[in-house]
C-alpha cells in the first residue's frame, strides 16, 4: 500500500479540524511518504513561519527510524548519544518528540508519517491521530 495525495490532504484536513475542536494554537501539518518525501503541508493562519521545519523534523524522524515521536523521546531520554548520532546522520533534521506519527498499512508496514506542531507535543500527537483515524488509516504516536 502506498499513501496517496488525497489521503495526505484528508489527514491534514481532519487534523486541523481536531485542533479547532480542541481549541489548540494554530497548527502546521505535514505528511510524508515512506521515503520521507513531502506529499502535503499546510500551515494555519497565525502559525509561525518556521513551523514547517518542526513538523517536518517530527515526521522525518518517525519515518526514517520507523519509530514514532513518543518512542523517540523515550529513547533520547535514555540514550541521548543515540539521538545525537541519528541527528548527525540526518543532518539535524530529526525532532524526537510527540507529534511525529507513523502511518502503517494493515500489514504493519510503514507507509509514511505525519508531523504536527503548534501546540504542546502531546496535543499535536492527539490531533494527528484523530486526522489519521478519520482518514481510515492506522497511526502510531
Amino acid at each position: 500500500m502506498t499513501l496517496t495525495l488525497d489521503q495526505a490532504r484528508s489527514i491534514i484536513e481532519h487534523t486541523r479540524a481536531k485542533g479547532r475542536e480542541m481549541a489548540l494554537k494554530p497548527l502546521s501539518v505535514v505528511v510524508l511518504d515512506a521515503g520521507g518525501h513531502v506529499l502535503a503541508f499546510e500551515r494555519e493562519d497565525g502559525a509561525a513561519p518556521g513551523r514547517f521545519a518542526i513538523a517536518h523534523g517530527k515526521a522525518y524522524g518517525a519515518v526514517m527510524l520507523g519509530m514514532a515521536g513518543t518512542a523517540q523521546m523515550a529513547r533520547a531520554e535514555q540514550q541521548a548519544y543515540f539521538m545525537a548520532a541519528v541527528n548527525g546522520v540526518y543532518g539535524g533534521q530529526v525532532i524526537p518528540v510527540p507529534g511525529g506519527v507513523l502511518l502503517r498499512s494493515e500489514a504493519g508496514a510503514v507507509i509514511g508519517a505525519v508531523g504536527v506542531t503548534g501546540d504542546t507535543s502531546d496535543n499535536d500527537a492527539e490531533a494527528a491521530m484523530a486526522g489519521i483515524r478519520a482518514t481510515g488509516l492506522s497511526g502510531e504516536a
